[in-house]
This record gives C-alpha cells, sequence and structure tokens, in this order.
C-alpha cells in the first residue's frame, strides 16, 4: 500500500490495470479480505499489479539502473514481460485476468491439489511420482531441496507417503484451488492459447528467463500455454542466470520468497527485495554501492 500512496509510476501501473480490467485493482488489493484475495482469479492480477508496481518505482527513482535480465515465478513470468517491454501493462493485466479465472475454472472441472516437498532433490522427488498412481508431477523446482508436486488429490497424498519414505523431511499440502502446473491444467493452457494467439508479442529491451525452458524466451505465445502444464523451473533459471553473468538480483513486488530460495541456488549473488518506498531506496543505494 506504501507504494500506491506514494504516487507517481507505482501508481500509475494501479491504474492503468484498473482501466484495462474496468475494476478498482486497489481496492481488491488493499480493502478485500483474506479469503477474497486467495481466489485464484484475484491473487494472480493482485501479484501482477504489486510486482509491476514496484518495478515501476524502482525504475522511477533511478532510471538509469542497470536492467540487463528479468525473470518472473508462475503468474510473475507477465510482470517480468510487461517489465521487459514484451507487451503492455495493459495487455498483460488482461492476459494475468485471463490466466486466472480459466485455471480456477480448470481447478473445478478437474480437481487437484499441489504439496510442497522439502529435503529431497529432484529426481528423488520425481521418482516417487512415477511410482503412484494416477497424475502427480512436479510442478514447481524453487531451489535445492525444495520442490512443489502437483496433480490428482489421492496420487499428490500417495506421493506424500512415498516422499517421506525416500526421506523428505516434510510434506506440506498446499492451500490452492487446483493442480497447477500440471497435465490437469491441459484444457486451460489450450484456452490461454487462444488468447496468447491474439497477442502482438514485441522483442522487448531485456531478455525474459522462461520458466518453460530456464533460458531467454522467444516464442512467448507458446511458452506462455505451455507454462500452465509445465513445471517452473526456477533452480534452474537461475543457475544459467548465474551462468550468464548475473550477480545482483532485486525481487519487485510483495514479500521476499524469491529472495530466499536465491541464497539457497546462488549463494554468492547479492538478493534485494524492493516491496515499498524504503526498500526501493536501499535497493537502489546497494546496487550504486557495488557498481563502484
Amino acid at each position: 500500500m506504501a507504494l500506491y500512496e506514494a504516487g507517481g509510476a507505482a501508481r500509475g501501473v494501479f491504474e492503468a490495470v484498473s482501466t484495462a480490467l474496468g475494476t478498482d485493482v486497489a481496492k481488491l488489493c488493499f480493502e478485500s479480505g483474506e479469503d477474497t484475495l486467495r481466489q485464484t482469479q484475484n491473487a494472480q492480477i493482485a501479484l501482477y499489479t504489486v510486482g509491476l508496481a514496484a518495478f515501476a518505482a524502482l525504475m522511477e527513482a533511478d532510471p538509469d539502473i542497470p536492467v540487463k535480465g528479468a525473470a518472473g515465478h508462475s503468474v510473475g513470468e507477465y510482470a517480468a514481460l510487461a517489465a521487459a517491454g514484451v507487451f503492455s501493462t495493459e495487455e498483460g493485466a488482461r492476459l494475468v485476468h485471463k490466466r486466472g479465472v480459466t485455471m480456477a475454472e480448470a481447478g473445478k472441472t478437474r480437481p487437484g491439489t499441489m504439496a510442497a516437498v522439502l529435503g529431497l532433490e529432484r529426481a528423488a522427488v520425481e521418482a516417487a511420482c512415477k511410482s503412484v498412481t494416477g497424475v502427480c508431477v512436479v510442478a514447481n523446482d524453487n531451489c535445492p531441496g525444495q520442490l512443489v508436486v502437483s496433480g490428482e488429490m489421492e496420487a499428490v497424498a500417495e506421493a506424500g507417503e512415498a516422499l517421506k519414505s525416500a526421506g523428505a523431511k516434510r510434506v506440506l499440502p498446499l492451500n490452492v484451488s487446483g493442480a497447477f502446473h500440471s497435465p490437469l491444467m491441459d484444457d486451460a493452457a489450450n484456452l490461454m492459447g487462444t488468447a496468447l494467439a491474439q497477442v502482438t508479442f514485441t522483442e522487448g529491451h531485456t531478455p525474459v528467463y522462461s520458466n518453460v525452458s530456464a533460458t531467454p524466451g522467444a516464442n512467448w505465445s507458446k511458452l506462455l500455454e505451455e507454462q500452465l502444464r509445465s513445471p517452473v523451473r526456477w533452480t534452474e533459471t537461475v543457475q544459467n542466470m548465474t551462468k550468464d553473468g548475473f550477480d545482483t538480483y532485486i525481487e519487485c513486488g510483495h514479500g521476499s520468497v524469491l529472495t530466499g530460495l536465491l541464497k539457497r541456488t546462488a549463494p554468492d549473488a547479492l538478493g534485494l527485495a524492493a516491496s515499498d518506498p524504503a526498500t526501493v531506496r536501499a535497493a537502489i543505494g546497494a546496487v550504486r554501492e557495488r557498481r563502484t
């Protein structure tokens, strides 16, 4: 809320998204109850708007800050693409709204769930998923030792037992409305593909690393369609960005979850979070100091 109240570029993002969708996104973000914000279609547009607003505030405060690349986790990829100029803030908002509604509906027609797995590497998690009856796959590879599985409810429950037997420290059911980033999202992905085919994507002014490939993306219409039914390869994304020379990362938006994951994947990198005017100023100061 502090960024919005500060006005400027951050508030401009809220206004642009609100105009594109015909709804008061600031009211949704700041006045809604927790149950309302948890709904997939609302959570996604809120995350998109807040993330892009934080980036806008960062660039307004220091237009010369060197942005060499971007990446976003799941719906955050849309904010990264808008920030990179691959499509406009308004186009991104319409796509995120479509994505949220489509995924929420898919969660009703093909019910499923997700669970976080702590303390196992990806190969062991994939082996456990393959050992069960039904659909259960790795949905998010967040950092070494932290993954998320997704699929049919009984299959995820069965996989949970297999994962514990394989040595997982914890298997935590997640409060989600569907089996995101799994084959249960096939129908949603196809519907998104139709919407994405109508969008004109530009090259943008900075590379954006794809959740699907973990490398700089190009055919975004196809990549964003596949993203719904494919795992978020975040560990590989950060590893590849680090190999490509990135040593400073700024997480734009609410919280600092990705900054925490960075410590496990690229411990020598500098991770900064920008979520309000104070942290935006602190991030800029840290970047300037690192450049001197």
